[in-house]
């Protein structure tokens, strides 16, 4: 086993048991206000080793896992009192953790069918992850807020697909980037998706993503198309 193999494994360990741990604890203390997000923290943390463990614990653990009135009052008024940087970090992560879902769900689909576009596998993931990635990140949008409040079924697509379209692509701008840089630059021999070098070149690229999703998400949450979390 090489070095770059070695912390591979590191990484993609420590994003699983962040992972577990996260599960066990929303199951534990589950979120109310945006039930959506009990999924979201484990899937964050699974790409984002380290920092997503801290997010969880200061912006996304809830610490009143009863269901009381009082805990939901509670939960309302500190999401209501967060600072604007921190709301727009948990409406990147929603974000990111649809579209994370959809690239890790893609890339076997790709390896199993042995399609590919223009005779590159990459390509193909592309294709395919995209449009994975979209359909999660819209329905993480629709059941994070488009399935509440007013409005009929198709306005409240309407509405998570606008609030949801732009920053998807800013992600995948940041991930799809990364992918093209490890594929043509970085190796001699692009890294197999069955190895653990592959799995860790996509941590990085969902993290990249996160980070050219981070200004497109404060952008939508400023003009009012997303709300703050």
């Amino acid at each position: 086993m090489n070095t770059l193999e070695f912390i591979s494994w590191i990484f993609i360990l420590l994003g699983m048991l962040q992972a577990v741990y996260m599960t066990i604890d929303v199951a534990r203390k589950p979120q109310q206000m945006m039930p959506i997000m009990n999924v979201v923290w484990p899937l964050t943390g699974l790409y984002f080793p380290v920092i997503g463990l801290w997010a969880y614990w200061k912006l996304g653990q809830n610490k009143h896992p009863h269901h009381h009135e009082h805990d939901h009052h509670h939960e309302h008024h500190d999401h209501q009192n967060k600072p604007f940087w921190q709301s727009v970090f948990v409406s990147t992560t929603h974000c990111s953790s649809g579209c994370s879902l959809g690239d890790m769900i893609g890339v076997p689909i790709v390896v199993l069918t042995g399609v590919t576009i223009a005779g590159s596998t990459l390509f193909a993931e592309y294709a395919v992850e995209f449009v994975l990635a979209y359909i999660f990140g819209i329905a993480f949008q629709y059941y994070g807020m488009g399935a509440h409040g007013g409005g009929t079924p198709r306005q409240k697509l309407k509405n998570a697909i606008r609030a949801d379209t732009w920053s998807l692509i800013a992600f995948e701008v940041g991930m799809f980037g990364w992918m093209a840089v490890s594929h043509y630059l970085l190796f001699a021999q692009p890294p197999e998706p069955t190895g653990a070098v592959f799995w860790f070149m996509m941590q990085i690229a969902m993290m990249l993503g996160f980070l050219t999703s981070y200004p497109a998400n404060w952008l939508l949450v400023k003009k009012g198309v997303k709300h703050a979390m």
